[in-house]
């Protein structure tokens, strides 16, 4: 087996939602027989049981066997990082500090011999002068004061630096010893690839070795362009990776495949349920409380950095072009698709949760797959504008994007209730009123009316003994939609500098049984 391995770039990396599929491509010289071939170094991050080795071209040959070989080395020697120690700082300083010294005290040794040369051939024509009779004693003094002043400035400055040389290798020696007293030399895992291979014959063979590899994530993320024809959207691939190399050139592609999935069933426990009598307490009295609950979305919803949501079908994305991710940690973009689609725009307003009204722009999926959700950098007019977030959305299905609220909106909301019981059968109906008041605050340049979508809700009884009912006769103007959810919309119309008031008027009705109204 030679000692030098054979290297083994990464040609192609498959990145799922945590770690990353990598594959490896080299030509490799056989000898006829059996023969062990050493390659690398890869990543020590290697998952051992996926690797898989395999002869693609050239004479008739079979891996035997492959395994990834670890082994701790010294460290090469490299500047420290910020996560070093002061002490290896300073004395990586005195390194530097010190060479920088004895190349300036080459420099001068330099100096000293070129004048000693130029002081000899000063004598030399002196003496050759003279015995020609050629006498000028003025040049010939003037020339050996300027050449003994040169050198003994030159001497001076070398003294210098060789006492500053001293100071040096003592600081140094002393901050040396600190260091080997108080800290290892760090070493690094290094790995690499023994293959055992047979072969019928000699000659070159294509060779492929594929593996998983963790510290390595991708997630979505896109760039929305709004314009006076329409929107754009680009897609891109986020990608983090700490593996130990550098992916130089290599086809990537994104999958959202989880392959650490358990892929036994969970075991099944008794649940046992029993059935008792209510109490009278209980059949006289129903509790009830209002709570809050947002409408049901798919995807995730957990806090930090989401998991990709594919929609529940495994979604394979490849760039178009190779790309390189250094083993960083750092985000790097890599772009994938991109498409122009029409779209139409509408104001919302939903004022018990904002004050604001906010551009909505809707659009269709023409990017030819589906849409993952994903954070989305929102460009328009002037520049970047904000960034919003884009559910999942499959091919050629609507979706809609907030592109921030606008100044010139505004929308103040008041509310009234009102509580009465009937005599005869003690029934509570509780009666509110809820008053959104628009305003629009235009410049000279605008002109026409601006549609302005408001959105308000309404609770949804869930329990018979609670009714709740839109008195749609009391509401100014009538709602344009309710739907299932308790939601409802009006379309209005505001003209520049306008003002509208939405008046919503719903009741609440409980029987006496009710309690907790």
């Amino acid at each position: 087996m030679n000692d030098s391995p054979i290297p083994l770039p990464v040609t192609a990396v498959t990145c799922l939602e945590d770690r990353a599929h990598v594959e490896r491509e080299t030509v490799v010289d056989l000898a006829a027989g059996v023969q062990r071939l050493r390659l690398g170094p890869v990543t020590a991050l290697a998952v051992d049981r996926t690797l898989h080795a395999e002869i693609t071209a050239g004479p008739d040959a079979r891996v035997l066997d492959a395994r990834v070989v670890r082994a701790w080395v010294p460290r090469a020697p490299l500047p420290p990082t910020a996560d070093d120690s002061e002490l290896r700082h300073r004395v990586h300083e005195l390194r530097r500090e010190r060479l920088a010294e004895n190349q300036h005290h080459d420099r001068l040794k330099a100096r000293l011999a070129l004048l000693a040369q130029l002081a000899a051939d000063l004598l030399r024509e002196i003496g050759e002068g003279a015995g020609r009779g050629e006498l000028e004693q003025t040049r010939w003094s003037r020339e050996l004061d300027r050449v003994d002043a040169e050198r003994e400035e030159c001497g001076e400055r070398l003294r210098t630096v060789r006492a500053r040389l001293t100071e040096l290798g003592a600081e140094l020696e002393a901050a040396e010893r600190a260091l080997d007293l108080s800290e290892e030399d760090p070493a690094e895992l290094v790995a690499h690839l023994e293959l055992t291979v047979e072969a019928s014959a000699a000659g070159p063979a294509g060779l492929r070795v594929g593996h998983l590899t963790p510290c390595a994530l991708w997630r979505p993320a896109y760039r929305a362009t709004l314009g006076e024809g329409g929107l754009r959207l680009e897609t891109e691939a986020v990608v983090w990776q700490r593996t130990g190399e550098d992916w130089s050139g290599a086809r990537l592609t994104f999958s959202t495949a989880r392959s650490a999935l358990a892929t036994e069933p969970p075991r099944l426990v008794e649940d046992r349920l029993t059935l008792r009598e209510r109490s009278a307490e209980e059949r006289r009295t129903v509790t009830v409380e209002l709570r809050e609950e947002d409408i049901s979305t798919t995807g995730p919803t957990a806090e930090g950095l989401p998991g990709v949501d594919d929609g529940g079908e495994v979604r394979v994305l490849r760039a178009p072009e190779p790309a390189s991710v250094p083993s960083d940690g750092r985000a790097h973009r890599i772009p994938l698709t991109s498409f122009e689609a029409e779209a139409t725009s509408e104001y919302a307003a939903a004022p018990e949760l904002s004050p604001l009204v906010t551009q909505v722009v809707r659009f269709r999926n023409g990017a030819g797959h589906a849409l993952l959700a994903g954070p989305v950098d929102l460009v328009r007019g002037s520049g970047f504008t904000g960034r919003g977030e884009l559910g999942f959305t499959a091919p050629g299905a609507p979706a809609e994007l907030a592109f921030g609220s606008s100044d010139g909106y505004r929308v103040v909301r008041e509310t009234e209730e009102d509580r009465a019981t009937t005599g005869i059968t003690q029934r509570t109906v509780v009666t509110r009123t809820v008053r959104l008041h628009l305003s629009r605050f235009s410049g000279p340049q605008e002109h026409g009316e601006q549609l302005v979508t408001v959105r308000e809700r309404i609770p949804v009884s869930e329990v018979s003994a609670v009714e709740v009912r839109l008195r749609k006769e009391s509401c100014d103007p009538a709602p344009d939609e309710l739907d299932a959810e308790g939601v409802v919309r009006w379309d209005v119309p505001l003209p520049p500098g306008g003002r509208r008031t939405v008046t919503l008027v719903y009741e609440v009705a409980a029987s006496s049984k009710v309690a907790g109204l």
